[in-house]
């Protein structure tokens, strides 16, 4: 019998109002226990909240940018065989922690609590307390509760001996299977005696450094609240292990950071942001932050990523500002006997410039296949001479690749500019790679839904003359869906495209090659055509590039499907 569990937001300390950032559901997902549900983010943690139990998820009630606070309910899940409602695996934790006892010296009343949320356990000589204010005073910071969890990484470092640091400015990040946490500074202060470096596992209660006058008095041991420890947590950065996230690709719009303090360790950001900033390579520092209080947000690094690569010298010889990848390191060649230095075609520096810029931003990846000719080649021949135009391979690619794009259309789509959505095309305009002495061109053929094989190779004729002839419109290089680079007359078996950014996908077709295939008795000789399919993997995933390569195989191994 099914059951109705309410999933309701765990203890999340005593925050309130913390903000939705991702859905990682919807309803009727399936999902097992302690899958992530959805992603709360406050200013100093990101968190999931994990499925209390396997079933069904109904009723979802939050959407991203809804803020909740302990106790919201999220969704109803409908769970087989479930006893009784479930609480969030966050909330029993909370529950059976064991309160913390207030500490009290002798004769005296217990010393006023740490303030709710601070992340931090400060530690120093109980008689300290009584004992008059010195001029200088040192606070000893370790780890503070952090649940159950044991020897957690320090992944980022954000201060260094002799520091100035505020209240509350982070010192460094910890990083667990499940959270990503700051630890703040208890009090005002200069760093001393850094005990720990990235790398290096701690747990609660282990020394990570002093604070060298810190607040006039050495704050009290007793440990104060952690910011939601029991509640899972963990970075979000893509929606999938396979498929990055819809942003820009991995190049840093910065110069790399130094070991031990980071870069940007006063900017105002949380640990997400941190934690995508430095995947980047990004300063913080240099970012202008759109959140509350100036807060660096995603959006913010984003932004900075992308302003860093437009602003990018419109020259093939030197790297784009902001990849973050050092230049090749200038030599003198004449020292190793006669050279002549040529200058670029015009051309040719457009076209370094385009690719170089595709290569950075699209993560490519190349689906590979052959497709058994042996009918098409010999139809080609034959319908050649009553063509009345001379019929060569790529009209029938054409043809067929556009067929599969009717099948297939995330093929034929564009991402948009902010990552954010997909626009689907209700045209086919396909080009097509020419290879002329000034370099590479790809002129576009328009409509090819609506056109017949004849008319394909009339048109690509045409427009590969202009383009030899330097009489190509830039009218006729725009507008594509979809790209085609044929090496079949040069030679060749398999090669890696680059997408023709902003398509999402581009074909590469080698030089057909006679094998012996098997068809089930006997190896028949068959004339297989190399295909190169590269594609835009923030769109286009490995199971849909796939399927369409196997698709356009069909088409080409039968053409009379191009008629369907």
């Amino acid at each position: 019998m099914a059951n109705l569990i309410d999933v309701q937001v765990p203890d999340i300390g005593d925050f309130q109002g913390v903000p939705v950032i991702e859905l990682l559901v919807k309803d009727g997902d399936t999902v097992v226990k302690d899958q992530a549900l959805i992603v709360l983010e406050s200013d100093k943690s990101t968190m999931e909240v994990p499925s209390p139990e396997s079933g069904v998820v109904r009723g979802l009630k939050v959407k991203v940018g809804d803020k909740l606070s302990k106790g919201d309910r999220i969704c109803r899940l409908e769970a087989e065989g479930a006893a009784e409602p479930a609480k969030p695996a966050a909330a029993k934790a909370a529950e059976q922690a064991p309160a913390a006892p207030a500490q009290k010296k002798e004769g005296k009343p217990a010393d006023k609590a740490a303030a709710p949320g601070d992340l931090f356990t400060s530690a120093a000589p109980a008689k300290a307390a009584a004992a008059p204010v010195a001029a200088t005073t040192t606070l000893a910071v370790t780890v503070p509760d952090i649940g159950d969890f044991k020897g957690v990484p320090i992944i980022e470092l954000l201060v260094k001996d002799g520091d100035v640091v505020e209240k509350d400015q982070a010192l460094m990040v910890l990083e667990s299977d499940k959270s990503t946490m700051e630890v703040p500074a208890p009090s005002a202060g200069t760093i001393r005696g850094l005990k720990v470096k990235v790398g290096d596992k701690v747990s609660k209660g282990d020394a990570l450094l002093s604070l060298e006058g810190a607040g006039g008095a050495p704050a009290q041991a007793a440990p104060t609240k952690t910011e939601s420890p029991a509640a899972p947590a963990v970075e979000k950065q893509a929606k999938s292990a396979d498929a990055p996230p819809a942003t820009p690709p991995a190049t840093a719009a910065a110069a790399p950071q130094e070991a031990g303090a980071s870069a940007g360790a006063n900017a105002h950001a949380g640990p997400a942001t941190r934690k995508f900033a430095r995947e980047l390579g990004v300063d913080l520092s240099k970012v202008t932050g759109s959140g509350p209080k100036n807060r660096v947000q995603i959006e913010d690094v984003q932004r900075f990523v992308k302003l860093q690569m437009t602003a990018a010298p419109a020259s093939a010889a030197a790297p784009a500002s902001g990849a973050g990848i050092p230049p090749v390191p200038a030599q003198d060649f004449s020292l190793y006997g006669e050279i002549e230095t040529t200058p670029l075609a015009r051309i040719r520096k457009l076209s370094a410039t385009f690719l170089h810029r595709s290569w950075l931003n699209v993560p490519h990846v190349t689906q590979q296949d052959e497709a058994d000719i042996t009918e098409l080649e010999a139809f080609r021949k034959s319908a050649s001479e009553d063509a009345g135009v001379k019929l060569t391979l790529l009209p029938f690619v054409m043809k067929a690749v556009s067929v599969a794009i009717r099948q297939y259309p995330e093929m034929g789509c564009s991402l948009s500019p902010d990552g954010g959505s997909l626009i689907m095309k209700k045209y086919c305009h396909i080009g097509f790679a020419a290879d002329t002495p000034n370099g590479l061109l790809v002129p576009v053929v328009r409509d090819v839904w609506g056109k017949t094989l004849t008319q394909l190779a009339a048109e690509t004729a045409e427009l590969a003359k202009k383009a030899r002839d330097g009489k190509l419109k830039p009218d006729e290089m725009k507008g594509g869906c979809f790209s085609i680079s044929s090496l079949g007359g040069i030679g060749g078996s398999f090669f890696t495209p680059i997408v023709n950014a902003p398509e999402v996908g581009i074909l590469g077709v080698s030089r057909g090659v006679m094998k012996p295939v098997w068809d089930g008795k006997a190896f028949q000789p068959r004339l297989m055509l190399p295909l190169s399919l590269s594609y835009d993997h923030r769109v286009i995933d490995g199971a849909y590039a796939a399927r369409f390569i196997v698709a356009l195989v069909k088409l080409l191994g039968d053409i009379r499907r191009l008629s369907l």
